[in-house]
């Protein structure tokens, strides 16, 4: 097949549009399948308009005698605030390998990169009281405005305090949902850049834009958490460029705007939309448009202009991503009527509906039945109720300020003699952050195949602008500790390089003295801000994990001091250099054998736990210093690194090997993180370790610290075989347990739901949650038989091992530099793998069994080994 760039980008961002960086770095992923192919030589080909467009474009080529394709520099001088470009690539094969042909052309186009060109826009709301401690009404913004023929280009740039949807001459502005997301306010406010050159006339013209209070404002956390954590008043800041043949002319937010609001009541996270549509305004965003009363329209007041944390977005933004249709109504054994969509997810409905004007609707969303009713217990103080009360005419709704984690919605007050409640009246729409999907994986074994749906589905619930616990209840924080054990997991399922880039930001920022919070963006009602083992080790892990997906040096060099101060200043030591027993531990939260009502009382101690990946994240940091050229850094890290396992075994270790925590967890962490002394010690760490599972009838026995390790600590020691043994396991508690009972997402607990259909009587009770999903990453590695060798899959690690009742499965990964692919079957006649290796990389294949290893370039190879049989 012949070879070319199927893609070419800049930085981590699927659509450069309003970017931050000057000079971004270009990437290109290749496809074919030419055989050992890499590229010699790249030509760049830049065409810049600079500032003004109706100058003609300046074509540049810059040739360069190199092998990379990830990252490039960019090769010139760097682009001014809001100029663009227009690039292609051409690679030429080294030696006789063929040339590609040239890429497609692919647009670049800074952001506002100065205070100064944002012209004097301002933060305005509308000149009122807002609410104090209750939920703020969303409010319209509006501006007209007139423009003369010609039209060449118009970019609006937004920022809001709170979420939006923007609006030009009565059309929605982009695709875009609850943006521009959730960050750290406190030191980071995203804006948006959108081309709106198709939405603007010549003539009159509006801009519209309705602010929510969102994560803004709204209550967050649990129990009754906390609302207006970063302000208290809803604003909004845009400044519109129209560039004509003649003349740039500039619309911006000021006092000359006025503000209403609308026919949304109140819009919130957790508790969803109250909606009257008897108080819409019909064309308020469109030229032409005249007050119901003219009194509902008011003037605006200017807010402090938050100029110093403007900031571009590095990750994808919120959309609407798919849409399910509805499985079954039911009817409960109290009369109710109950939707059943048949899959757990993050988003909210569509109604197609008519009915009596003034009647409402309402909407309740839960995650599971519990005796054929609604279970609204887990979700704790979170309403996810939306209300909607009609307008007596045919109309489409969906809420737009807030999010639900839901299956079933019990409906009441559905006008039925008017629109029947069927698929063709309600639709349910998914929403998360708009990450490309790279990851894929399929085996013989169908429990298997739908434990892996529900590893992506609860991903997808819960990267949401950031990378939240769970999706339903009063909660969806971002903790870290969660992330640090999903991290490999999602960056194999998609690309998440500007997701971690944007939250990893806020990491940063959120440290104090080295503390970063239990969850980022920090709320009050997570309590204060302590240095905690696992959780605070993400500082560290998250971006490393990261580097080793994407091999990006620049975004692990922006986290290195984070990570570096969590060692040197915010982890609080005893004499021996590991954790102080003073303060709090999570430790293996959520271990099968903890209480319903004391998830942190796992059987492996948290000092324990905390101190093994204090070792593990100190050796990471030392890794990430080695990466970054930082020798002095790397050679005391590492000395620290050796002098803590030390301290390790002598705190935890006794003479004859034995750990203080003979327990799944508190031995698959030491045989992970290398901590013991000796062969011989860590042999018979290995045997207790399989005969811990053996006499546990190879059920699971970790929490959140140890699950996501337990696989990959096995197979290093050849017990593969154990772990399949494990993972095919049906019986609470274990991965298959929950596919069986019907779960179509994975869970908080092993037990969210009991053996009998009840709901467990703890609190911590989310059936979308991704931590112990973290087994997929074992899934893709072993059976799928795909990881990194090196950061960034220059060098990918091809090693299939067999196992269970799985016969067959393919993988397939879209690395940057193209697809790798494993599809293999274990036959009478032997084992057998196809592999294919994208351009410009090459594999390491170790077979079942052997540890001689394979090196192959690219291109399609079939491998056996007519040793190995069924």
């Amino acid at each position: 097949m012949a070879i070319a760039i199927s893609q070419v980008s800049f930085e981590h961002h699927r659509v450069a549009l309003g970017i931050s960086e000057a000079s971004p770095r270009i990437a290109w992923r290749f496809e074919g399948l030419s055989p050992n192919w890499t590229q010699g030589q790249y030509v760049i080909e830049l065409s810049r308009h600079g500032q003004n467009r109706t100058s003609l474009p300046q074509v540049e080529q810059f040739h360069r005698n190199s092998s990379e394709s990830v990252l490039v520099p960019w090769p010139t001088v760097s682009l001014a605030s809001t100029e663009s470009a227009r690039v292609r690539v051409k690679a030429y094969g080294a030696g006789d390998n063929p040339d590609t042909p040239w890429s497609d052309y692919v647009n670049v186009e800074t952001g506002l990169l100065n205070q100064e060109d944002w012209s004097g826009a301002q933060m305005i709301s509308a000149d009122k009281e807002t609410e104090k401690d209750a939920p703020h009404q969303p409010l319209l913004f509006r501006k007209e405005f007139s423009l003369g023929s010609n039209l060449e280009k118009a970019r609006l740039y937004i920022a809001t305090y709170g979420i939006y949807e923007a609006y030009i001459n009565g059309k929605r502005v982009g695709d875009a949902v609850l943006a521009s997301g959730w960050q750290s306010y406190k030191h980071r406010l995203v804006y948006n850049t959108y081309d709106v050159t198709d939405l603007l006339l010549a003539g009159d013209n509006v801009l519209g834009i309705t602010v929510g209070e969102g994560w803004y404002f709204g209550r967050l956390g649990f129990g009754e958490g906390s609302r207006n954590i970063w302000g208290d008043t809803l604003g909004a800041m845009a400044l519109l460029v129209v560039t004509t043949n003649e003349e740039t002319k500039k619309i911006k937010t000021d006092t000359s705007w006025t503000a209403s609001t609308g026919a949304i009541i109140t819009s919130e996270i957790y508790d969803g939309e109250v909606y009257d549509s008897r108080l819409e305004q019909p064309g308020w965003s469109a030229p032409g448009f005249s007050a119901p009363n003219t009194t509902s329209w008011i003037g605006v007041k200017e807010l402090k202009a938050p100029y110093d944390i403007l900031a571009a977005p590095d990750g994808p933004p919120i959309r609407r991503i798919e849409e399910i249709k509805l499985k079954e109504v039911l009817t409960s054994p109290s009369g109710k009527t109950i939707l059943d969509f048949g899959q757990n997810f993050a988003g909210w409905l569509r109604l197609n509906v008519k009915g009596r004007r003034g009647a409402t609707i309402k909407l309740v969303h839960t995650e599971v039945l519990e005796g054929g009713e609604i279970a609204t217990r887990p979700l704790r103080n979170a309403k996810q109720t939306d209300l909607l009360t009609l307008s007596g005419q045919d109309q489409v709704w969906e809420p737009s300020f807030t999010y639900h984690g839901f299956r079933y919605v019990m409906v009441d007050g559905w006008p039925e003699d008017d629109t029947p409640l069927n698929s063709d009246s309600v639709t349910a729409v998914v929403v998360h952050s708009d990450m490309e999907e790279t990851g894929f994986f399929e085996s013989s074994d169908p429990l298997i195949n739908k434990l892996h749906q529900n590893v992506r589905w609860s991903m997808k619930s819960n990267f949401i602008s950031i990378p939240t616990d769970c999706s339903a209840r009063d909660e969806r924080l971002g903790w870290t500790g969660d992330s640090l054990a999903f991290a490999p997991t999602a960056n194999f399922l998609y690309d998440t390089s500007g997701f971690w880039r944007d939250w990893l930001k806020d990491v940063r920022s959120e440290q104090v003295k080295g503390i970063p919070p239990l969850v980022i963006p920090a709320v009050p009602a997570a309590g204060p801000q302590v240095a905690v083992g696992v959780w605070g080790d993400a500082v560290v892990a998250n971006p490393f994990n990261a580097y080793r997906a994407y091999g990006d040096l620049d975004a692990l060099r922006e986290q290195y001091d984070g990570a570096k101060a969590w060692l040197d200043d915010g982890i609080p030591r005893n004499e021996a250099g590991l954790w102080s027993r003073e303060g709090f531990q999570l430790g293996d939260w959520l271990d099968p054998l903890s209480p319903p009502d004391d998830p942190g009382k796992a059987t492996t101690s948290s000092s324990y736990v905390a101190d093994a990946y204090l070792v593990y994240v100190t050796g990471l940091v030392a890794e990430m210093a080695s990466q970054l050229g930082l020798n002095d850094d790397k050679v005391r890290f590492e000395k620290w690194a050796t002098d803590l396992k030390i301290a390790f075994r002598e705190t935890w270790v006794d003479s004859d090997g034995i750990v203080a925590n003979e327990t799944q967890t508190g031995l698959a962490l030491p045989l992970y993180f290398d901590l013991f002394d000796s062969e011989a010690h860590t042999n018979a760490a290995v045997s207790r370790l399989e005969k811990i599972i053996q006499d546990n009838n190879f059920l699971v026995g970790t929490g959140f610290a140890g699950t996501h390790l337990l696989g990959l600590a096995l197979t290093k020691y050849n017990l593969t075989a154990t772990f399949y043994k494990m993972l095919g396991q049906t019986t609470v508690p274990s991965w298959l347990y929950q596919v069986k009972l019907g779960a179509t997402t994975t869970w908080e607990r092993w037990d969210s739901l009991l053996p009998d259909g009840s709901l467990n009587p703890g609190e911590m009770l989310s059936f979308n949650h991704y931590s112990f999903g973290s087994v997929a990453n074992w899934i893709h590695q072993v059976i799928g038989g795909l990881a990194p060798a090196e950061p960034g899959w220059k060098t990918a690690t091809v090693k299939v091992e067999p196992g269970g009742n799985i016969t067959w499965a393919k993988a397939s990964y879209l690395s940057p530099y193209g697809k790798i692919s494993t599809d293999w079957k274990v036959n009478d006649t032997g084992f057998h793998l196809e592999l294919e290796v994208p351009p410009n990389s090459r594999a390491e294949v170790v077979l079942p069994g052997e540890k001689r290893t394979l090196l192959v370039g690219s291109g399609r190879h079939s491998i056996e080994d007519l040793t190995l049989h069924l």
